[in-house]
């Protein structure tokens, strides 16, 4: 009986442990190819959300931004290349939002990782910066082989 109501606590638990991440998507996208990226960034504990920044990974060209309504960005920049990306609003607890971004995909390499900064509105973070396994791990874009067109 005890290890039927600790699996069904598990399993009903399970989908708010798997929300608490911060997530890019699509999880697979072609080597040397622009793509339209979405950051899904949850609340799950009881302080709001206040700033989101995204470090763009080396390689990685950001063509276009996007925020959803009454939410303002600001853009770090190297050269002419745009190195972070801050979202800044209130994501309330037990809420989520999405906002998007184009972006060119490094035309060597197997995977993206998207390190992520979320700030919360009493001064702490949560820092989705690890290596896969890891408590915070950052989210990953698996890359395949670019398509070869046939020469002509």
């Amino acid at each position: 009986m005890r290890r039927g109501l600790t699996v069904t606590v598990l399993l009903l638990g399970l989908p708010a442990i798997v929300w608490a991440h911060v997530t890019v998507w699509p999880r697979e996208s072609r080597a040397g190819t622009t793509e339209k990226y979405v950051v899904r960034v949850p609340t799950e504990g009881k302080v709001a959300t206040a700033e989101v920044e995204l470090e763009v990974p080396p390689n990685v060209i950001i063509a276009m931004l996007a925020a959803p309504s009454g939410w303002t960005y600001e853009v770090k920049r190297e050269s002419d290349r745009i190195v972070r990306v801050i979202w800044k609003m209130e994501i309330k607890p037990g809420e989520f939002a999405e906002f998007s971004f184009i972006a060119r995909n490094p035309k060597q390499g197997t995977e993206i990782a998207w390190k992520v900064h979320q700030r919360y509105a009493d001064g702490t973070s949560a820092e989705w910066v690890g290596p896969a396994g890891h408590t915070r791990p950052a989210s990953v874009t698996k890359l395949t082989a670019p398509v070869v067109t046939p020469a002509r």
